[in-house]
């Protein structure tokens, strides 16, 4: 019998998978070792803190918004091809929406101490923000014109979704 076949059924993916998985889990079990060495009380509060405001205040925040971004593109006299144009809007809207995480403090001027520790103005934060959630859309709106042009004039590789088709 053939061994990486039979691992691979076992398994279920190759052994590189498993060893990708298993890298992962030391690095994150090293991470949070480091973590939780320093201040545990702190850690566990943030993580319990982070799951309840991802599930309770951001889960139907960006629910809402999709499904409103799908109410109004469906109702346009020349529909867009549904399916996979959602991820048009998705991605731009998560990358930004990530940046806007990581660097609220200083995109909404809460930093107090930053500018003196550092000799940095914020001000410069909200501007570039949204200057590259900008250049995120356009560039997000001029691949969707692309794959709309190739659908339209039949040089896609893959068919264009059908009406009602999700990803």
């Amino acid at each position: 019998m053939n061994r990486p076949a039979a691992f691979a059924r076992w398994y279920g993916a190759g052994p590189l998978n498993l060893l990708a998985l298993l890298a992962s889990f030391a690095l994150t079990g090293y991470a949070v070792q480091r973590l939780v060495a320093d201040e545990p009380l702190k850690v566990v509060i943030w993580f319990v803190g982070a799951a309840v405001a991802h599930d309770l205040v951001l889960l139907p925040l960006y629910s809402i918004a999709d499904l409103s971004a799908r109410s109004v593109l469906s109702r346009r006299r020349e529909p867009v091809p549904a399916g996979r144009w959602i991820n048009y809007v998705r991605v731009p809207a998560f990358l930004s929406g990530l940046l806007l995480l990581a660097w609220f403090p200083l995109i909404l001027r809460l930093s107090e101490p930053y500018e003196g520790a550092t000799g940095l103005s914020i001000d410069v934060y909200l501007g570039r923000w949204l200057a590259i959630t900008g250049v995120l859309f356009a560039a997000s709106a001029v691949a969707l014109a692309f794959r709309l042009r190739r659908a339209r004039h039949g040089r896609s590789s893959e068919p264009p979704p059908e009406a009602g088709q999700e990803t």
